[in-house]
């Protein structure tokens, strides 16, 4: 089996969707953005804080390297990850690159609790993720399936995963 690559903005459901995909498909469940923490031995936000967006984008990027070689693997990238093309190469290698969609209003209601956001830690967040997401829909637009999560369950998305990726075997 390929690798199964989740992309897309936070909050659309990238990490529940992957172990839930995980546990039906028997494969190992890899999430990005725990690698480059357990890595570095603090939460991302605090990457942001103390060392800057570059330098947590370089870290993804060797951490997207690595997971990469992988096989039959599902992987959860961070929201940004694609944006870079060599991250998107080296997923598309040896992968499927499945990217979860949601509205603004609902990724705003699914992340305005978590700290953890470094890029939503603004005055206007909505205006923060419609921004966002502008910037980064032609890069989410190159992978192979797109998947609207607004209204469906973690485990609907998961199922519609398999069906896609089965009708393709």
């Amino acid at each position: 089996m390929q690798n199964i690559v989740l992309v897309g903005f936070m909050g659309t459901g990238k990490t529940a969707v992957g172990r839930i995909l995980a546990a039906k498909l028997g494969c190992e469940f890899i999430e990005m953005d725990e690698m480059i923490e357990a890595k570095e031995g603090c939460p991302v936000r605090e990457i942001f804080d103390k060392k800057g967006e570059d330098y947590f984008r370089n870290l993804e990027m060797d951490t997207a390297g690595k997971v990469s070689q992988e096989k039959g693997v599902i992987i959860s990238t961070g929201g940004g990850a694609v944006v870079n093309d060599k991250n998107f190469q080296n997923f598309k290698k040896n992968g499927l690159i499945i990217c979860l969609e949601a509205s603004p209003k609902v990724i705003l209601k699914r992340t305005k609790d978590l700290a953890s956001r470094p890029l939503l830690n603004v005055p206007d967040p909505e205006k923060k993720i419609e921004e966002l997401l502008k910037k980064r829909a032609p890069y989410y637009k190159r992978a192979d399936f797109c998947i609207d999560t607004d209204t469906s369950s973690a485990e609907e998305v998961a199922d519609k995963i398999i069906k896609w990726v089965t009708k393709r075997d």
